[in-house]
Formats: C-alpha cells, structure tokens, sequence
C-alpha cells in the first residue's frame, strides 16, 4: 500500500530561495543607501536654509544684533542675540558635515566660527557648503541682495580664488 507522499519544501529549494534573497537585497541596497543619504543631504540643506532665515528674521523684528556660530567639526550651529532667552541650535544630521564656510575663515585650523548680522545693515555674504558620505555637496548662502537663503548644487570645478 503507498502513501500519499507529503508536501513541503525540500533543503535544496529552500536554499534556492534564500540566495535569490540574498542576491535581490546585495543589488538593492547600495542604491536604497545613496537614496537615503540624499534625503539626509537635502534635509539638512533646508534646516540650515531655515537656521540662516530665522536669524535674519531675528534681526529685523527685533533690531538687535544676532550672532551665528557655526561649529565645523561638530557639524553643528548656533544663533544667540542680545535677549537671554534666545538661543537656538541646529546639529546637521548623521552623514552630513560641514565642508567649507564661505569666504574661507582666515586660519586653516580654526573649528569655530561666529559671523554677526547688525541691524541696519546688509546681510554679509556668507554661506555654508555640506557634504554627505558620497561626496555630493550643496551650498546655502545668503543672498546680500536680496536677504534670501538660496540653496544650490556648487559647481564642481571652483578654484580658490573663486571662492
């Protein structure tokens, strides 16, 4: 007398399906990482667009003098004005740093820097270049003219004397 024979999944089916897994998640994930890594670059690049707006928002409300201190190796950014009670920080997110102040401070080794808006006055030209994990880098700057934060991808081939 036979059996019925019984239904499952072998070993070697088994193994079949885990490396087409495994092959489907080794060619998705770099792509799913640099995605990721230009969301944290964007998203950066608009808190630091919004930091720089309040600041100056900050001096033309209040017509009090704000200083904006940014922290190169920390990644982070600080706005403090006359009033105690004002005081903002902004830290970039993980991936994410600072990679050149615009114009250049006047040492190379310096990890601060502060730059102060007076009102009154136009807002200096000053801005802050990101760089993420992949090398892909934004700029936010202030516009003098206009007293606008403008985000932009920096042209690739800048020399220093550009800067």
């Amino acid at each position: 007398m036979r059996t019925r024979r019984e239904s499952g999944l072998t070993v070697l089916e088994m193994l079949i399906v885990v490396t087409i897994v495994g092959l489907l998640a080794g060619l998705t994930f770099p792509s799913v990482t640099s995605g990721l890594d230009s969301l944290r670059l964007r998203s950066s690049s608009d808190s630091v667009a919004t930091f720089l707006s309040q600041a100056m928002a900050k001096v033309e409300r209040s017509q009090e003098p704000v200083e904006i201190t940014f922290f190169r190796n920390d990644g982070r950014m600080e706005l403090r004005s006359m009033d105690p009670k004002f005081e903002r920080s902004l830290k970039l997110e993980d991936g994410v740093a600072i990679f050149h102040l615009h114009p250049e401070p006047p040492s190379e080794g310096e990890t601060a820097r502060s730059v102060i808006l007076l009102p009154g006055t136009t807002f200096p030209r000053l801005g802050v270049e990101l760089i993420n994990r992949r090398g892909q880098r934004r700029l936010i700057r202030i516009d003098p003219l206009t007293a606008m934060t403008v985000v932009e991808i920096p042209p690739e081939s800048v020399s220093q004397e550009e800067r």
